[in-house]
């Protein structure tokens, strides 16, 4: 009696993570595709700074299969566009996407784990832009902004200057990120969110296996 019960739980398990790979290495060539068709908002950041809607099939997965889900998915988007394309940010800019991904993909997938309503979504989104808006300030002024100058051999004032053409009240590296990379990120995450929210239900149930 136990081997038939639990002889069907291991198949069923193998089965339910193949699955999951299956569908983790999909959505992620979804959205390496999608990275190619980036913009920039020069009205509001740097050009170097480009927006991409990549992460839309990342917060999907994370909201369908978890947001360990979504981790994975984000890092093989980034190993694939990193094959396909290669650096020109001497890696600072696909560690950057990495992080900031993350930062957004796993609390939003972690609050609508627990209870999946539309309501819980919502939370889930704007917890995951907030948290993607911080985690990109603080990291740009005091990482990644540094690291990509010291790579290229720029002075992090050239960088200060670049935000003072768009804002003058730009005048310190921190005011730079505050003012230029925290509301690009939030932006991003809104179009992001409203995107995932109108696509969601409808991918989610080719993904569980339903017809739509």
């Amino acid at each position: 009696m136990e081997n038939t019960v639990t002889k069907p739980r291991t198949q069923m398990t193998g089965a339910t993570k193949t699955r999951m790979l299956v569908q983790i290495g999909m959505l992620a060539a979804v959205a390496t595709v999608l990275m190619l068709f980036e913009f920039p908002l020069p009205f509001l950041a740097p050009t170097f700074y480009e927006m991409d809607f990549s992460e839309v099939p990342v917060l999907i997965g994370s909201f369908a299969m978890g947001p360990l889900a979504g981790a994975s998915i984000e890092l093989v988007k980034i190993l694939l566009n990193l094959i396909i394309n290669g650096t020109n940010t001497a890696f600072v800019g696909e560690f950057a996407n990495f992080v900031m991904g993350c930062a957004f993909v796993v609390p939003a997938g972690w609050i609508y784990k627990h209870h999946k309503t539309r309501k819980q979504a919502c939370i889930g989104f704007t917890a995951g832009t907030v948290a993607m808006a911080i985690t990109a300030c603080f990291m740009n002024a005091f990482l990644l902004l540094p690291a990509y100058g010291k790579a290229f051999g720029m002075p992090v004032d050239a960088f200060v200057q670049m935000g003072t053409a768009i804002n003058p009240a730009i005048n310190s590296l921190f005011r730079f990120a505050l003012l230029t990379v925290a509301p690009f990120n939030l932006l991003k995450g809104i179009l992001v969110s409203a995107l995932t929210l109108l696509l969601y239900k409808h991918i989610s149930k080719i993904l569980k296996g339903h017809t739509v």
